[in-house]
């Protein structure tokens, strides 16, 4: 029995294939893992330094201050002390500020999704292509600065977030003006005053690692 002709394979077609899957630029698997691991970590980390609710909530250190310095003055303490809950209200009132509000929560989970995907971790040595057209590094950052800048500031997503950026900090200065600080112990907080915000710093650093290559 004869064998069927076997159909021949299209190179174009394949050529086609190929240049449709290059048009869309692939995130850099290895530094978005590397950025997520590294916050993770860092997150844990600060977390760690987290202070009991209890404790910022007492009702007997709370006394109302006589004095504005008075104020001023307990506000540093505390937020020396309790710096990791107060960062997490206030991000415990993003989230339900951004909650309630889904449009914007999506507009800037989009927003971010595009830095993510189109520049951060993309990698260098891929062109961005779309719409058949190819743009360069410094097309592509021009064209999402100009997004950031429309979505925050000409749009009800700045407003919101301005906002609940307001209602975090004013809770967290109430707080802090009306807690007592004197059974509190800073010594061993003074030299790690910045430990919770530590690791924005080398996630930005290992997110941005990228991105400085190309400019």
């Amino acid at each position: 029995m004869a064998t069927p002709p076997t159909l021949p394979i299209s190179s174009q077609s394949n050529a086609s294939v190929g240049a449709a899957s290059q048009s869309q630029p692939p995130i850099a698997t290895p530094a978005f893992r590397a950025f997520i691991s590294r916050m993770s970590s860092s997150l844990r980390q600060a977390f760690s330094q987290r202070r009991p609710w209890s404790e910022m909530v007492d009702r007997n250190s709370m006394s109302r201050p006589d004095t504005l310095a008075e104020a001023y003055s307990r506000i540093r303490k505390n937020f020396s002390y309790f710096r990791v809950n107060y960062v997490t209200l206030i991000a415990f009132a993003l989230a339900v500020s951004l909650i309630t509000h889904p449009f914007s929560l999506l507009v800037l989970f989009g927003l971010l999704a595009s830095w993510s995907f189109l520049y951060l971790f993309r990698p260098s040595d891929q062109p961005l292509v779309l719409f058949g057209r190819t743009f360069a590094d410094r097309e592509t950052l021009g064209m999402l600065v100009v997004l950031t800048v429309f979505v925050i500031f000409l749009t009800s997503v700045g407003s919101l977030l301005i906002s609940a950026l307001m209602v975090g900090l004013a809770l967290v200065c109430a707080h802090g003006a009306f807690r007592v600080p004197e059974d509190l112990f800073l010594d061993d907080q003074e030299s790690n005053s910045t430990g919770f915000l530590s690791f924005l710093g080398g996630a930005a650093a290992s997110a941005a690692a990228p991105a400085v290559a190309r400019v």
